[in-house]
């Protein structure tokens, strides 16, 4: 396959011509979880899953869905396991033991998006793609209970290779990632809990607070002109439209009980040509 050229960095952090999401396995069932609030309905998933890659494909994407993994009942969470750049992607290395071969799996997928793969390696630390949210000046990369420091050092030089500037933000206390409190929804706009708002990784930025009550809508994506919202938050909802945000309202109440959101679904990217042979 010959992928388009996307070769300019503006729009680097929101403008995407290409997603790669997977179906959730039955094995979903027994994903990872912080709080027990039940296991969600495999086929409730699904279909939300289905609406999920229908917002995506109406934000101008094209969006290629792998088969579901039976072995990893958290694949469906497919961003954690990899990070993408025009020139190049990187195979992260998931924090949790039972992600680990995550990894390999999405390195084989990616294979037919990219030439140049770099890999995070078992000696070099941990990183979780749900950790790293990529603005347009630097790619700010939460240090949390699944992203180490040795990770993050590991992830600052291999993405140096193309340019680009990593840069450590300790993750609130008792927030699994970094991502869990904050969303990119503009190129310059972030959309942050009240654990964020005010921190200094934002400087410069326009940010908005999540109202009290609705902090997991704080998992935002902004995908072209299209801000990716969870639904049953209607205060950020309506936060958003009256600050001139185009909002489309997903079902994401499956993958919450995994600890999943809008985010970490897919891998959105733009991929320099390449024609892998």
């Amino acid at each position: 396959m010959l992928f388009e050229v996307h070769m300019s960095r503006t729009g680097l952090s929101h403008r995407f011509t290409r997603a790669i999401a997977r179906e959730p396995s039955r094995s979903v069932i027994n994903g990872l979880r912080a709080d027990d609030r039940g296991a969600p309905s495999h086929e409730q998933f699904v279909l939300d899953h289905h609406a999920y890659v229908a917002a995506l494909e109406q934000a101008g994407v094209t969006v290629d869905v792998y088969p579901a993994l039976e072995d990893f009942p958290d694949s469906v969470f497919v961003e954690d396991a990899a990070l993408c750049f025009p020139e190049g992607a990187v195979i992260l290395r998931p924090g949790a033991p039972s992600r680990t071969g995550e990894a390999e799996v999405m390195h084989k997928v990616l294979l037919s998006y990219y030439e140049d793969i770099q890999r995070i390696g078992e000696d070099e630390g941990y990183v979780d793609g749900g950790d790293i949210l990529v603005t347009e000046d630097a790619v700010l990369v939460g240090l949390s209970a699944r992203t180490n420091q040795a990770g993050f050092d590991t992830l600052k030089q291999k993405i140096a290779r193309w340019g680009y500037e990593a840069r450590a933000i300790n993750t609130p206390e008792g927030v699994l990632h970094f991502k869990t409190d904050c969303g990119l929804i503009g190129p310059n706009a972030v959309l942050a809990t009240y654990r964020l708002s005010g921190s200094p990784c934002f400087a410069g930025m326009t940010v908005l607070e999540v109202p009290r009550g609705e902090e997991p809508a704080a998992n935002a994506i902004c995908v072209n002109d299209t801000v990716l919202l969870s639904a049953g938050h209607p205060k950020t909802a309506m936060l958003l439209r009256n600050a001139g945000y185009n909002v489309a309202e997903i079902p994401t109440q499956q993958a919450a009980l995994v600890d999943g959101g809008p985010s970490c679904m897919s891998l959105r990217f733009n991929p320099v040509a390449f024609n892998p042979g």
